[in-house]
């Protein structure tokens, strides 16, 4: 777990630790709740979030409390692992959602509930900017003590507000959150305890400096590896007035207690800020939001690639009959979505007139333009500054981000300036030497300029310097001999691509895929390259296929951190893919940073959002409900599918 420049790292086996620290609060990061609740976390937390007696018991009290019937409509907030949901399913018939920060969670929770039979609505998101229309839900729970974990008590306010916002006219939340007055008087200083036969858990804890907070140190230490975990966390500390005044500066009425609650922890040690909570309910006196307040973005116009031009990028370069085929599906899925009119422009010859002639009558274009403006890869940042001109609001990153990420070296840069690891490489001119270079092989050559692959085939991999200067002359000939040519190590562990829906306040982050080369002749280079992607009678595209990636978790966690942090620092927008491959010690490298990568029904994308059992519409219509968010938080629709 990465903590900034003075926290711990975690690694595969064994973690750096600090050692003694005399101040918690001063390794204390703003944003720990991003990364610490993964299948350690279960481990530690098993003796009251892993045991269905205390679930049971818990859903038993909130259903009595807030008296839910059959039809009502449930969203859980922080859900976790969705053990409330889950055990609230089997009770009755309702309609039910959860939304977490945790992937790892997520994940988990849609597995189970999908292995029950049971039908809940899991997703991955920020629960101070909820992806639900206003006036959607009966009752709005936050339980587990899940509630408090951000920096400043502006962000508990926002919390509030969306439950209020999303909460139907006489709906209610229910908090289920640590007693902080008892916690303050009565935390264990220091403690530990045994959580299975190999594993055990040190943990210390103070109050930050204004009192306001309890922080926590927990040390996990494997019998046989050493300390795996070293990392830091705190809540705030809510007295029942305090949390009454907060709860009513965000428009509640009524708050009411009901009782204190404890866990009957059959392991009975260190129970932490769940040793005591109490249970609170508020209601949304209001009236219902406005159809204006609600409005729907409607009339949605699709730029794509000019079907009657040229296009290098493709093998005879024209559209074929597969390309035709692709649009027709993408148009069948995108008539699958509810309360949309689209139109669709691909006359690059009339391009600008038609935009300004729909200028004020588009409420979103869903940009599809990859090919670029006139099927010029290098005018791909062209669509979108027309828009931007025009005014006129659109799906996907904005010209800046386009830029950066068609150069890969300059990403390279931007990746290493912001500490995410990349291949070992360098950049050759048209008047450097090849002959006169120290190069480790074997390496692989690229256009540093291009992207869908454009010039990387099985011959771009080198193992001496004739084959590598056979490949850049290739090169060179097809790009042309003043373009920079990257010359990278070439990585033999697993490839891998990590996909981003949202933006950084609430997204997605799909199931990571990996490339599967089990079946490709022992003779040819392991890449994903032009041959796997455009030529049928390669046996490439006959060969490999995607998989479900099958990493170590620390490795996944890697990859996730990484990919976002590079989302946030390119300003990537809406939908995004990363592109990796492991070293040979199984260390992530970046490959590539692909903004509004390819939207086809059976393109990379669209395979790991079918893991995350979403279909095609369904993944058209979350870069939809990406962009409406962003651009009106606080009011974009919810998409439906038939």
């Amino acid at each position: 777990m990465e903590k900034g420049s003075n926290q711990v790292q975690k690694s595969s086996k064994h973690s750096k630790t600090l050692g003694p620290v005399e101040s918690l609060e001063q390794y204390l990061t703003s944003d720990w709740w991003k990364r610490i609740f993964n299948s350690m976390y279960l481990k530690t937390d098993a003796d009251v979030v892993e045991d269905p007696r205390i679930t049971e018991k818990e859903v038993t009290t909130f259903h009595e409390i807030l008296n839910i019937e059959d039809g009502n409509t449930i969203l859980d907030l922080a859900c976790g692992q969705g053990r409330h949901l889950i055990e609230l399913a089997t009770r009755g018939s309702y309609n039910l959602f959860g939304l977490d920060r945790s992937r790892y969670l997520i994940q988990r929770a849609r597995r189970i509930s999908k292995e029950k039979g049971l039908s809940i609505a899991f997703k991955e998101g920020d629960i101070r900017k909820l992806p639900y229309p206003a006036d959607s839900f009966d009752y709005v729970t936050n339980l587990g003590n899940s509630f408090g974990y951000f920096e400043t008590l502006d962000d508990d306010i926002k919390i509030l507000e969306e439950i209020f916002r999303v909460l139907k006219p006489g709906g209610k939340v229910l908090l289920d959150i640590a007693d902080g007055s008892y916690i303050r008087e009565n935390f264990t200083p220091r403690s530990w305890e045994w959580i299975d036969d190999k594993h055990f858990v040190c943990r210390e804890r103070s109050l930050a400096q204004d009192n306001e907070r309890l922080i926590t140190r927990e040390i996990i230490t494997h019998s046989e590896k050493g300390v795996i975990v070293d990392q830091f966390y705190a809540e705030r500390l809510y007295t029942k007035e305090q949390l009454s005044d907060l709860i009513e500066r965000a428009n509640f009425q009524k708050v009411s207690f009901h009782g204190n609650t404890k866990p009957e922890s059959l392991r009975d040690q260190d129970l932490g800020m769940m040793e005591q909570r109490f249970i609170l309910t508020a209601n949304a006196v209001k009236e219902r939001t406005s159809q204006k307040n609600q409005k729907k973005v409607r009339n949605v116009v699709v730029v794509m690639g000019d079907p009657s031009l040229r296009d290098a990028v493709k093998p005879d370069a024209v559209f074929d009959s597969d390309d035709f085929d692709t649009i027709e599906k993408l148009v069948e899925a995108l008539n699958k979505l509810d309360n949309y009119k689209f139109n669709y422009l691909n006359n690059h010859k009339t391009l600008v007139s038609d935009l300004q002639q729909i200028q004020d009558k588009a409420d979103i274009v869903l940009n599809l333009c990859d090919e670029g403006f006139e099927n010029d890869a290098t005018k791909e940042l062209h669509i979108p500054s027309l828009l931007e001109m025009l005014n006129i609001p659109y799906t996907g990153s904005n010209p800046q981000t386009l830029a950066y990420c068609y150069d890969k070296s300059l990403i390279r840069g931007i990746a290493t300036e912001v500490d995410v690891p990349v291949a070992d490489a360098f950049v050759i001119t048209e008047n450097e030497k090849l002959f006169e270079l120290n190069v480790p092989f074997p390496v692989i050559a690229k256009p540093n300029f291009g992207d869908s692959s454009f010039g990387i085939t099985k011959n771009n991999v080198a193992h001496s310097v004739e084959e590598l200067a056979d490949a850049i002359y290739r090169i060179r000939k097809q790009f042309g001999y003043a373009k920079p040519i990257l010359i990278e190590e070439f990585l033999t562990g697993a490839e891998l691509s990590v996909g981003v829906v949202g933006n950084t306040e609430k997204y997605t982050v799909l199931p990571i895929i990996e490339e599967d080369y089990s079946n490709l002749p022992d003779h040819l280079p392991k890449i994903c390259g032009y041959e796997a992607k455009w030529l049928p009678d390669s046996p490439y595209m006959n060969a490999l296929k995607s998989i479900p990636a099958s990493i170590p978790p620390h490795t996944e966690q890697a990859l996730i951190h990484h990919s976002l942090k590079l989302f946030k620092r390119l300003d990537c927008r809406d939908y995004c893919r990363f592109d990796w491959r492991l070293n040979s010690k199984g260390e992530p490298k970046l490959l590539e940073v692909n903004p509004n990568p390819g939207w086809c029904w059976d393109g990379h994308l669209a395979k790991m959002c079918s893991l995350a059992e979403m279909d095609y519409s369904q993944m058209l219509g979350a870069i939809l409900d990406a962009a409406a968010m962003r651009l009106n938080p606080r009011n974009y629709p919810k998409i439906n599918v038939d």
